[in-house]
């Protein structure tokens, strides 16, 4: 059954900061006055003469990141489950208006006391979370890498680093400066992914900025990242802008982008993803389509790898990696 163009939209908001909050109930404040405002921005993106089929929200939209607040205390401040208080509100919605919605925040695991992750998430038109990709290359945050050997025993590759299959397409997710690493996209498109949404958070950099592109282009994916408006999670001052939401199709060409770092809905753009599968099949001259291939059609000491090579990063020390 062919899949006809839809469209996506990057929701470039502005966010407000949790940790800045005396104390939990002053956060919890904080993180469900930026669920309201994202709630507002997707309904206006999912109405009007060309709405929206999929959104994406910036990483750290809705909580902000801890600003180095000891994983107990932000845990306690601001994380909660996957799905749980923050998903509820956009599932809600996703299931009123038939659309999907990927987002962003930072999880607790009753699973896996102690911890938190970088948990980028999407929900379909039935209001269900549907895909959830805790961030394994992290240099900012605990994550999977710091206690991958029983991680790998609980989980699989494939759940590792999921893909879903829907009726847009093969959909998977990487957050901000992850994008950045290629073997994270590289696996994606192995194990199928036509479409990468890219929630970030993150500065004007040359290097990212054209790592979007490269990643789009290597792996024939269309890539839909949405940055932050106004000041950066990781501006505490609001001095280091965001902006630069970008959708990027499989030929690492520009389709929708906006440089300035107001808030908008207006990065839109069609997406094709039957003629991302038809240039798949032929050579491009600069890209492999033979590589696009099952996960399952890699040996496995390749699929290993490409987890195992994380527990060669700094292991976090800040009371999440027990």
């Amino acid at each position: 059954m062919n899949i006809d163009p839809w469209r996506a939209s990057c929701i470039q908001m502005r966010s407000r900061l949790a940790v800045k909050a005396a104390d939990r109930l002053g956060a919890w404040s904080i993180i469900k006055e930026n669920l309201v405002h994202a709630l507002e921005l997707i309904e206006s993106a999912s109405q009007g003469g060309e709405p929206a089929n999929l959104v994406v929200l910036p990483e750290f939209a809705l909580q902000g990141p801890p600003h180095g607040l000891p994983a107990a205390a932000w845990i306690e401040k601001a994380c909660c489950p996957v799905p749980g208080a923050i998903t509820e509100p956009l599932q809600e919605l996703a299931h009123r208006r038939r659309i999907y919605i990927g987002a962003h925040q930072f999880e607790s695991d009753p699973e896996w006391p102690g911890r938190y992750f970088n948990t980028c998430f999407l929900i379909d038109p039935a209001g269900t979370v549907i895909l959830r990709y805790r961030r394994i290359n992290t240099a900012a945050f605990p994550s999977p890498h710091d206690f991958m050997d029983a991680y790998l025993k609980r989980y699989s590759t494939a759940e590792i680093f999921p893909v879903v299959d829907t009726p847009l397409g093969r959909l998977a997710m990487i957050p901000c400066g992850e994008i950045n690493v290629p073997e994270v996209a590289r696996v994606l498109m192995m194990q199928g992914a036509e479409v990468i949404l890219h929630p970030t958070n993150s500065p004007r950099r040359p290097a990212q900025e054209a790592a979007k592109m490269v990643r789009a282009a290597e792996n024939m994916v269309f890539v839909i990242s949405a940055n932050v408006a106004h000041g950066i999670g990781f501006s505490l001052d609001g001095s280091v802008l965001g902006g630069r939401s970008h959708i990027i199709d499989y030929l690492g060409r520009t389709i929708a982008y906006e440089d300035g770092a107001e808030e908008t809905t207006a990065v839109s753009a069609l997406i094709d993803v039957e003629a991302l599968r038809a240039a798949r099949c032929k050579d491009t001259g600069t890209s492999n389509p033979s590589a696009a291939r099952p996960l399952g059609d890699v040996p496995a000491v390749l699929r290993l790898s490409l987890v195992l090579s994380a527990q060669q990063l700094p292991r976090q020390t800040d009371g999440a990696g027990r």
